[in-house]
């Protein structure tokens, strides 16, 4: 923000690095503040504060609800080098120059800072301000708005644990029981970065006698706290969906994907502002309410490096072959890859009903039309990585089958 008066040309706040994209805790915030004036113009004080805070503001009824808690609060006052001063203190700027005080302060340790954000009711704002107090006349002061972005590594143990989860949907027609609906989903890990992929595991199983269309979304939901009362907003992110499913039907996904968009991280560490993602699974279910299972995500900036989870049995077999005691003959081998004549090729769920004629809403506002539903057949088994190692000394590459 650039204030020009008449007496000043000039007075803004200038950063060193001004395609620095955002901050961190612990780095240093330095810059200059630059003033120009159009005539003879006193200044008795440079002060310069680092400003960092969280707002809640928005209206409950007739209440109007606000609260505040502080991040960053630095203050300091700068001088001009080899610049003479009056008795006073003052200094005297003249117009044809080009004045600047120099500032820097670092920011507080990790822990004691949130990400910056913005939102419908509530923000998380760091800037600079610089305050030019001048004899006998009222203050000017301009500000510099700067991004705080905390790290948030994905590849910690928390975040790299899978999640799972299962729900199920007894329904009714006409008071009489009209089978029901269930989902049963896992994935991987918890923890993903903008543009990784989320690879979904889930079963349907629909034994009423409508059909449904299984379907899942990111979420995300900001709370907004402020004077004892929580204002909530929801928000559907991106949606994959799956084939229809007829009654006594179920249908499966194997590592059906759905990639993240470009999202800010998970808002955490703040009292009146939370940020939290969630993978929504469901199943919409004509003239009912939805079935739906949602499982946690957290947003990061660190990406996953995939040691975790792909590397733990390789490591352990090489562990054990470095191990003098060890031998080749005591090593168990992974069992043979599954045969294709195992994978069953029906899903139909015992005592299936009669699908009834029903009118289904795909995306809810996009009009009525009904689908046959196909047979679905899994895909061939998925084989597991071979150690180059231990395939020199003897055969052992393995299969590996998905089934939830």
């Amino acid at each position: 923000m650039v204030i020009i008066t008449k007496k000043l040309k000039t007075f803004e706040v200038v950063f060193h690095d001004p395609t620095k994209a955002f901050y961190s805790s612990g780095d240093k915030v330095a810059g200059n503040i630059v003033v120009e004036v159009s005539e003879v113009t006193k200044v008795s004080a440079m002060r310069v504060f680092g400003i960092g805070c969280a707002k809640v503001e928005y209206a409950k009824g007739k209440h109007r609800c606000r609260e505040d808690i502080e991040y960053l609060k630095y203050e300091d006052t700068v001088y001009l080098d080899h610049q003479p001063r009056d008795s006073n203190g003052s200094v005297t700027l003249r117009p044809g120059n080009r004045y600047e005080y120099m500032f820097g302060f670092e920011l507080p340790h990790p822990g004691q800072l949130v990400s910056s954000y913005k939102g419908k009711f509530g923000c998380v704002q760091y800037y600079v301000r610089a305050v030019m107090e001048r004899p006998s006349q009222p203050a000017l002061q301009c500000e510099k708005h700067f991004e705080v972005e905390e790290p948030l590594d994905v590849n910690t143990p928390d975040l790299q644990a899978p999640a799972a989860g299962t729900k199920e949907k007894k329904l009714t027609c006409m008071f009489i029981p009209d089978g029901h609906v269930s989902i049963s989903a896992k994935i991987d890990r918890k923890g993903f970065c903008e543009g990784e992929d989320i690879c979904i595991n889930a079963k349907f199983e629909n034994t009423c006698s409508r059909i449904v269309v299984p379907k899942a979304a990111i979420m995300v939901k900001h709370t907004y706290q402020a004077n004892g009362r929580t204002k909530v907003l929801r928000q559907k992110l991106s949606v994959v969906r799956g084939n229809h499913i007829i009654s006594g039907m179920c249908d499966m996904w194997q590592s059906k994907t759905i990639r993240v968009p470009r999202l800010k991280p998970s808002l955490l560490g703040c009292d009146i502002i939370h940020v939290d993602y969630a993978l929504r699974i469901y199943v919409h279910i004509p003239g009912s309410d939805k079935v739906v299972l949602e499982l946690p995500l957290v947003i990061g900036n660190i990406p996953f490096n995939g040691f975790g989870s792909r590397t733990n049995s390789m490591s352990s077999q090489a562990e054990s072959l470095n191990t003098p005691s060890s031998s080749f003959g005591s090593l168990r081998l992974p069992s043979q890859p599954p045969s294709y004549s195992n994978i069953s090729r029906d899903c139909r769920i015992d005592s299936p009903l009669t699908p009834l004629l029903v009118d289904y809403d795909v995306d809810e506002d996009e009009g009525l039309f009904m689908l046959a539903s196909e047979l679905w057949y899994p895909p061939p088994p998925a084989y597991s990585e071979v150690d180059e190692d231990l395939k020199q000394q003897g055969p052992c590459s393995s299969g590996l089958l998905n089934h939830e």
